[in-house]
This record gives structure tokens, C-alpha cells and sequence, in this order.
């Protein structure tokens, strides 16, 4: 039985799994995986009264009837053993921001740029969704921001489906000025206008 206490990331939970699933069989193996952005996480694992606590990346434990035991694993170690299981979890939601010139669903030259990074993390998904949503700033009424907001979401799906994506995979809402990455009150603000893509 495993107890998490310190945070844990996607893929440790999945590199758990396949040992969980194996645990009426003589040996159940844990391995604690390396956070993707290289934050530090832990998880402690339980047997009866006996406690281990992984703390460092590839860090394990091997179970058996007659207790635990501390080892370091390594990536290889991994693949061996849970290759299978790790390439069918699909890759953790990736975020884009794309700003807009003031009033329009123009992006700046700056942000035409990141649609290429976009791009490349659709093509890393075997199946990608991607989730295209328009802000606003707070000039104008909420009507106004709300079409707006739809708009610029639009016009970055349209461009998305002329670079190759599935229409059926990009959905386009509307937040307006609900949501905005800096407050202010009726203040024309670069950063609120924006279009944020999902890629799932």
C-alpha cells in the first residue's frame, strides 16, 4: 500500500500503477520518476509498520512478503519495466499565449511567432485536441469584448486548420474580459489581449 504525501506529478502516479497492478504476484517495484519541469516531489511507500520515504528521482522500492527494500533505479530500469505503460499515457496539456493588437483580431509580430512552437506540440500527440480561447481587455461593453474575444478565438482556429489540424479537434470559445491576466478597470491592456491554445 502506497502513501502520498508530498506532492506527486502525472507520471509518478503512472509508474505506480503497472506495480500496483502486479501486487498479488511476488514483487511489486515503485519508482519515484523526475518531475518534467524539475521540481523536487517525494512519495512515501508503506508496508505494514515499514516505511520508506523516495525522495530523488528514480529513487524505488521493492516489495515483497517479507518487507521493503530501498534501491536506486534508473532510466533504462524504467523502460525495461514500464515502457509499455508510459507510452500509452497521453502527454500532460501544454498552454500557448498569442497577443493581439488593440481592437482587432490581428496577432503581433511577436506572437506569430509562437505558432510554430504550437505546431510542434500538436505534432508530439498522437491524437491532439487543442482549446482556443479569446480574451479581451476592459475597453467597451461586455457584448462587445464577448465578440471580440470569439473573434480573435476564430481567426486563430481558421489559421490553425490552414496549417493542417482537424477541424473536429479545435474548439473556439469566448472569455471576453471574465478573465484577464492583469486587472484594470476600462484601461487598454497589451497582456488581456490574448488568445490562450490548450493543446491536449
Amino acid at each position: 500500500m502506497t502513501d502520498r504525501r508530498p506532492r506527486i506529478s502525472h507520471p509518478v502516479a503512472i509508474a505506480l500503477l503497472p506495480a500496483l497492478l502486479g501486487a498479488c504476484g511476488p514483487t511489486v517495484t515503485i519508482v519515484l520518476l523526475p518531475e518534467m519541469d524539475g521540481r523536487r516531489s517525494a512519495v512515501v511507500v508503506k508496508q505494514g509498520d515499514q516505511e520508506l520515504i523516495l525522495g530523488e528521482p528514480y529513487a524505488a522500492a521493492r516489495q515483497t512478503r517479507s518487507g521493503s527494500t530501498a534501491y536506486q533505479s534508473s532510466q533504462p530500469e524504467v523502460a525495461s519495466q514500464f515502457g509499455p505503460a508510459l507510452s500509452a499515457v497521453p502527454l500532460p496539456p501544454k498552454t500557448f499565449t498569442l497577443y493581439f493588437i488593440e481592437g482587432k483580431d490581428e496577432l503581433t509580430a511577436e506572437s506569430k511567432q509562437v505558432v510554430d512552437s504550437v505546431l510542434r506540440e500538436i505534432a508530439e500527440r498522437p491524437v491532439p485536441d487543442l482549446l482556443v480561447v479569446g480574451h479581451t481587455d476592459t475597453v467597451g461593453s461586455d457584448q462587445m469584448n464577448d465578440a471580440l474575444g470569439l473573434q480573435r478565438a476564430e481567426t486563430v482556429r481558421s489559421a490553425m486548420i490552414r496549417l493542417g489540424v482537424v477541424p473536429e479537434n479545435i474548439h473556439a470559445i469566448s472569455r471576453g474580459k471574465r478573465e484577464l491576466a492583469l486587472p484594470t478597470v476600462g484601461a487598454p491592456e497589451p497582456r488581456n489581449r490574448r488568445v490562450e491554445i490548450i493543446v491536449r
